[in-house]
């Protein structure tokens, strides 16, 4: 008897002195699962996840401040990093892993995980014209027949909106709604019906889970608009509230580890990582919308709002 309680006792010491890591991740699920696993096997400290949309995390996030239980947050829009930097939110890391990351996809407090693009992703079996830009899935040819994600739970989408905002392109969005575009929800909420042949295309999708989705063999395409798109690039942040500083900062290095960018472009995602290659068009082989002059946050999604209520 005594024994086993002085074991029981070694291990709950053995558990304290293990420190884990709780990272709250947007998606993809299958990607913060396989850095988790890599992570935990390399280095032995457990990690504590919690998955889901952008939407959901900041939620959770707002939820919990007054007793923050996160210690690494990762977003699906540089947004976020900007704002919690100007909260004084983030702790400053600057990993040796970061050293060949392009100095736009780093700032004090955060650093990209990856980068995600925002496509078409069009049905080629929907009967429809294949598209080349936005506007065209405002044509009588898609209508009723457009999906898009919300930009309120959609990182990447917000920023496309943002740009179309900042460079006075609401008319596309004004062409979409009049043409009976449905905001779905989130990404994959958008992508299904398009999958399933209910919709011919996603205004708004996300490259590499239509990358991934056409990799698995469904019926969908890619593809880059001819005016420009946007790049969401993947903050990755340590909280200045977390209690387990050393292990966050090794999660990041990690992930930025030569190891860690693999299974990031394995995803179909760009590596933040310039040194590391990926099956994909990449930052400089696209033609890109800058978002600055964008009005903040609220206002977007207030344009947004108003134009699909």
């Amino acid at each position: 008897m005594k024994t086993g309680f002085l074991a029981a006792l070694l291990a709950l010491a053995a558990g304290a002195a293990q420190a884990d890591v709780t990272i709250y991740s947007a998606g993809p699920g299958g990607l913060i699962k396989d850095l988790s696993a890599g992570f935990t096997a390399k280095t032995g400290i457990q990690t504590n996840v919690f998955q889901a949309t952008t939407g959901k995390v900041m939620a959770r996030l707002e939820a919990e401040a007054a007793n923050p239980v996160a210690d690494v947050v990762i977003s699906a829009a540089w947004g976020t990093a900007t704002q919690f930097a100007e909260e004084g939110l983030l702790l400053d890391y600057d990993s040796p892993n970061a050293a060949t990351v392009p100095d736009y996809l780093k700032m004090p407090g955060a650093v990209a995980q990856g980068v995600a693009g925002l496509v078409i992703a069009w049905n080629p079996a929907s009967g429809t014209p294949r598209p080349s830009d936005w506007a065209d899935l405002a044509k009588p040819e898609y209508k009723d027949l457009v999906t898009l994600p919300d930009p309120a739970a959609s990182g990447g989408t917000f920023t496309l909106v943002e740009a179309f905002v900042a460079n006075g392109m609401t008319d596309v969005l004004e062409g979409l709604a009049a043409n009976g575009a449905i905001v779905a929800g989130a990404n994959k909420a958008a992508l299904n019906p398009v999958l399933q042949g209910a919709k011919a295309a996603v205004f708004a999708g996300v490259d590499y889970i239509t990358m991934g989705a056409a990799a698995k063999g469904e019926t969908v395409e890619a593809i880059f608009p001819t005016s420009g798109t946007v790049v969401a690039p993947r903050p990755m942040m340590i909280l200045k509230s977390t209690e387990n500083a050393d292990d966050a900062k090794a999660f990041v290095d990690y992930v930025l580890s030569e190891e860690g960018q693999a299974m990031v472009a394995k995803v179909f995602l760009m590596p933040s990582r310039t040194d590391i290659t990926a099956d994909r068009p990449l930052i400089g082989d696209l033609k890109l919308l800058p978002t600055e002059g964008a009005p903040a946050r609220e206002a977007v999604l207030a344009t947004f709002s108003g134009l699909f209520n």
